[in-house]
């Protein structure tokens, strides 16, 4: 994939003729997630993602291919180009990237662009393990890494009288 980022449930994608963004929503399948720790939000935008419904809003505002005055855009995507070939999910598709780009109907060409792909970076306790306690001190000198790693005990369910 060479650092291209998988798209996720909420990318942000622009139509060339449009004057509005729009987010993706994943219809297809509700089984493979990306960059989601608790595998609930973040699911994988597929290659099966097309028709009318699969934009939140279904519009990127006016659309200057259906006249003039130009009338609010209505895609209907029909198709993924570029996509990574080398994964297919379990509803059949393939991976979209950030780099792939979908067919409207109404244009005819590959007019929809992802402008952000989705993913948002999450902390979590492996990340705190991984770090060089050294380069870490240097960074941050009032943060004590150990002390961070420690978990703290609650004591819950002991009765004192």
């Amino acid at each position: 994939m060479s650092k291209k980022a998988i798209v996720v449930q909420g990318a942000t994608c622009k139509c060339q003729f449009g004057s509005a963004p729009d987010k993706i929503k994943v219809l297809s399948h509700n089984k493979e997630y990306a960059n989601d720790s608790q595998g609930s939000k973040k699911l994988i935008v597929t290659t099966m993602e097309i028709g009318g419904a699969t934009l939140e809003m279904n519009c990127f505002g006016t659309c200057p291919k259906l006249g003039s005055p130009p009338p609010p855009c209505k895609p209907v995507i029909t198709e993924w180009q570029d996509y990574y070939e080398e994964v297919t999910l379990s509803n059949g598709g393939n991976i979209i990237l950030e780099s792939s780009k979908a067919v409207c109907a109404i244009a005819g060409t590959p007019c929809i662009e992802i402008i952000h792909h989705g993913q948002i970076a999450e902390l979590c306790q492996q990340n705190f393990e991984n770090t060089d306690e050294d380069v870490q001190g240097q960074l941050n000198p009032m943060v004590d890494m150990n002390e961070m790693l420690q978990t703290e005990h609650t004591h819950n369910g002991i009765i004192s009288k």
